[in-house]
């Protein structure tokens, strides 16, 4: 599933999913329901970039986003799933 973002949208972005035989579903750019997505990879983004090393190979970025995901509080990702629109509600809209 992607937004339709400028970087998901590129064609070396769309080349490897057709090379991998991923199909993806498009999603409407800025929806609802992809918006607490988007705070956790804010969260993890900020989180590594307060490093004071910052990963210098692709194996210790992994690490690190491992690391950062398990220190986002529960609490955090249950309010973010809590400020998702009910479905019922997003048809009122």
């Amino acid at each position: 599933m992607q937004d339709n973002a400028r970087p998901h949208v590129a064609g070396v972005c769309q080349q490897f999913l057709q090379d991998e035989g991923i199909d993806a579903m498009d999603w409407p750019a800025r929806s609802p329901d992809l918006n607490p997505i988007e705070h956790i990879w804010d969260i993890m983004s900020r989180s590594i970039h307060q490093r004071h090393v910052a990963p210098q190979t692709v194996q210790e970025l992994a690490d690190a986003l491992v690391q950062v995901w398990e220190e986002i509080p529960q609490e955090t990702i249950r309010h973010l799933i809590r400020s998702m629109p009910r479905p019922d509600m997003l048809r009122l809209q």
